[in-house]
């Protein structure tokens, strides 16, 4: 079935508060994306951050971010007063998200609506932490233990909290009582508000992409509590760590430092980990992409001590096995398999053999530093497919037409029949909407008809990244209009609301 949707992070919702969040504006963008024809809401990942912002670096692959909670919804709750935040410097430029000013300020007030949430509904928070105690108890006593060493990561902490020795986290668990109740009532509200959203999207008909990074962030509770599931050695520090190799966005690669999976250990339990890990994402979404897909066929592989990823080795992956295994733990789910990158013959059969959709990127076919050519030109897309214009990590539609070679532009304006007077951005969509692809998805920073200056991420790069935010009144009606057309024109309006799959 043919359908479409738009990527817009949570963060990027506009608020006076500096930083979208699950209240008002994300309940808005709801009314949006079904006024004008779509099936589907991207997201980033949704986990708590740390030292970069990066999405894709969470603290916990379960916990949510606390940035995303609407201190307006917890006014209406009682739990806030206004003026515990509205008096509070949020930011002067509501295009951008100042991460300093959000950490300095949000927690505040979070431990006031925190500490009331304890005195009033303290039967329900305990009934949260009990059912969510296999990964709320170790998440949060890693962040209180972060707090208590001053944001040091866990690899710096005493030696038996490093190796979680049980008297150590006993004493600690006692020492920090009050920091733990703190962030698992964080997780509550953050649990709250998030189902409310969810319930909202289903009543509307709105299905959720979720995105799953395939690795975890070394400073994170995930390796804290099962360093054993990681390539570490017995001083508990990664041995080689994740990247890419070398292409031609990035002459030394892009070195991600991640630990890499103790893939053969793994495959001794049936991937029981990864089996947790993905079977509680789908609490969250409907469909879920899995990030870096070619790494499940093969990974790329680099010593903990190098300063680039120019000189890591290719080492096999768990292959057709961990899906057959991923099948018969939590069923047949819809996956979106990202697939980009330099794909190998092996990656291909083992898309194909899932049978799950992969990604085509229009701006990968004209682009001559990919090198992804006549594969990411829609005449060529299979059916079974997701089309994006680009996603997070490239530059908006706009800003590619202005910053790629010329002669890269000039073939896709010859291709695409680019018009000025259509909007230029508007024939790039044009183009995935019309093709064979199942599933387009645009960013909506196209939508609104952004240069550069929209562009979520550039790889490999620190600083600057993540910090896009839409302004207020962004989901216009006629905006909505517009696009609705569109759906109609290419067949793409949901034919029934419920239930729909990628």
């Amino acid at each position: 079935m043919r359908s479409a949707g738009i990527l817009m992070p949570i963060a990027a919702l506009p608020s006076p508060w500096g930083i979208g969040t699950l209240g008002m504006s994300a309940r808005s963008f709801l009314d949006f994306l079904v006024e004008s024809g779509q099936t589907y809401w991207q997201l980033l990942p949704i986990g708590p951050t740390g030292y970069g912002d990066s999405p894709y670096q969470p603290f916990s692959s379960y916990a949510g971010n606390p940035y995303f909670i609407d201190f307006d919804d917890l006014a209406k709750m009682g739990l806030l007063l206004p003026e515990e935040y509205q008096n509070l410097d949020w930011s002067e430029d509501p295009a951008c998200v100042d991460y300093g000013l959000l950490y300095q300020s949000r927690f505040q007030v979070l431990e006031r609506a925190v500490a009331r949430l304890w005195a009033r509904e303290e039967k329900s928070v305990q009934s949260f932490c009990e059912k969510e105690k296999d990964w709320l108890d170790d998440y949060a006593l890693f962040m209180s233990l972060k707090d208590h060493f001053n944001g040091k990561p866990w690899q710096d902490w005493p030696d038996d909290l490093r190796r979680r020795q049980t008297k150590a986290l006993e004493r600690t668990r006692n020492q920090l009582e009050h920091d733990i109740q703190f962030w698992k009532g964080v997780q509550f509200l953050f649990f709250e508000q998030w189902d409310r959203l969810k319930r909202l999207a289903v009543e509307k008909g709105v299905s959720i992409i979720g995105d799953l990074p395939i690795y975890v962030a070394e400073d994170s509770a995930d390796v804290w509590a099962h360093p054993e599931q990681f390539q570490m050695d017995d001083d508990l520090h990664p041995i080689r760590v994740a990247g890419c190799p070398p292409d031609g966005f990035s002459a030394d690669g892009q070195l991600w430092g991640n630990p890499l999976f103790h893939w053969e250990r793994m495959r001794t339990d049936g991937y029981r980990w990864w089996m947790r890990r993905i079977s509680f994402q789908f609490r969250f979404y409907d469909v879920l992409r899995i990030d870096h897909f070619r790494g499940f066929d093969a990974y790329y592989a680099i010593s903990a001590s190098a300063e680039n990823a120019k000189d890591g080795t290719w080492e096999p992956g768990p292959g057709l096995a961990f899906f057959r295994a991923m099948e018969q733990a939590v069923g047949r789910r819809s996956i979106i398999a990202e697939d980009l990158g330099f794909l190998t013959p092996s990656v291909q059969q083992l898309l194909a053999d899932t049978g799950y959709p992969g990604m085509k990127v229009l701006e990968f076919a004209f682009d001559s530093r990919d090198g992804g050519g006549r594969v990411y030109q829609p005449h060529n897309y299979p059916t079974n497919c997701v089309a994006y214009v680009g996603t997070h990590d490239n530059d908006t539609a706009l800003g590619w037409l202005s910053t790629a070679a010329p002669e890269d532009v000039a073939l896709a304006r010859e291709y695409l029949h680019l018009d000025a007077a259509e909007g230029e951005n508007w024939g790039m969509m044009r183009a995935i909407w019309s093709s064979t692809a199942d599933c387009a998805i645009v960013q909506m920073q196209d939508l609104l008809g952004l240069g550069t200056e929209g562009r979520m991420n550039t790889p490999s790069t620190l600083g600057g990244n993540w910090k896009w935010r839409a302004l207020p009144d962004f989901d216009s009606p006629a905006l909505a209009k517009r696009l609705r057309r569109q759906m109609e024109l290419y067949e793409r309006l949901p034919q029934g609301r419920k239930g729909e799959q990628v």
